[in-house]
């Protein structure tokens, strides 16, 4: 791929207390908040983005760190702009004091802003609720999110925070034991249900935090984990990324069912009632 010059999105800043990023927006209907994983709103990302749109949602997407368009692939800019693109973005998360890396029962500050993000939403473009994606570092936002009984499609894309570098850390995420007990209670309550999505093999979204999230939230989490195999050869690292960098984008492969189910629970949860 190349450069995405994102033309069909719209873009506007969302300032919450001291917090302020920019915003890309695209389509109508129920609103669902996209997280990029590192290095950003990547041409992939915005592919994702845009099959969300196409089912009938108002697609919006934080841009929390790196340069959105630009394609990582070295393809498109060389080895040494593959290096760039993912330093630039790791350099902001490291310094930023919005984001927790390595602490286990700990939801992010950034959360707080993305929350007010999705009640903004709602009230725009209406509807039931609003649905969240996260991927891979903020693959547990999505679950941190649905504290706010409006967040009603929460999706855990390989989430990867904490860093997986303790036991503990393998059989956690990112989000404080408060909020997690409250995610708990919505799924008890059968408000909500959670939708997870890794490779079986991927070590930075260990198998020990979706055996936690079954635990945790019964028969309310769906984790779906596909076989290495199934991933696309030419992803750029071994396989994590389910919906972009190692889709196989045609009929009957693994991630693209991974991809449909995504959207059908989008679906399910957002649109089913209109």
């Amino acid at each position: 791929m190349a450069d995405d010059a994102l033309a069909d999105f719209t873009r506007e800043r969302f300032t919450h207390e001291d917090r302020s990023h920019m915003v890309l927006r695209s389509g109508d209907g129920p609103a669902v908040i996209v997280m990029a994983e590192i290095p950003g709103i990547t041409p992939k990302v915005a592919r994702f983005a845009r099959e969300v749109r196409d089912v009938g949602c108002t697609v919006v997407l934080p841009d929390l760190f790196g340069v959105a368009g630009r394609d990582p692939d070295p393809a498109a800019h060389g080895w040494a702009g593959t290096a760039a693109t993912g330093l630039r973005a790791v350099g902001k998360v490291c310094v930023s004091r919005e984001f927790t890396l390595l602490a286990a029962g700990r939801t992010s500050p950034v959360v707080t802003w993305l929350r007010a993000l999705a009640v903004q939403e709602h009230k725009r473009c209406g509807g039931p609720g609003v649905g969240a994606v996260g991927m891979c570092f903020t693959g547990g936002y999505a679950l941190a999110m649905a504290t706010d009984e409006r967040l009603l499609a929460p999706v855990l894309c390989q989430p990867s925070l904490p860093l997986a570098v303790t036991a503990r850390n393998r059989r956690s995420l990112d989000i404080s034991d408060a909020d997690l007990r409250t995610v708990r209670q919505r799924c008890e309550a059968g408000d909500l249900t959670v939708l997870g999505l890794r490779f079986r093999g991927d070590r930075l979204a260990p198998g020990e935090r979706f055996a936690m999230l079954r635990e945790m939230l019964g028969e309310a989490f769906v984790g779906i984990e596909l076989d290495d195999s199934t991933a696309n050869p030419d992803g750029l690292m071994p396989p994590h990324s389910v919906l972009t960098e190692h889709l196989v984008d045609e009929p009957g492969q693994p991630t693209r069912k991974a991809l449909d189910h995504v959207l059908d629970h989008l679906r399910t949860r957002l649109l089913a009632s209109r």
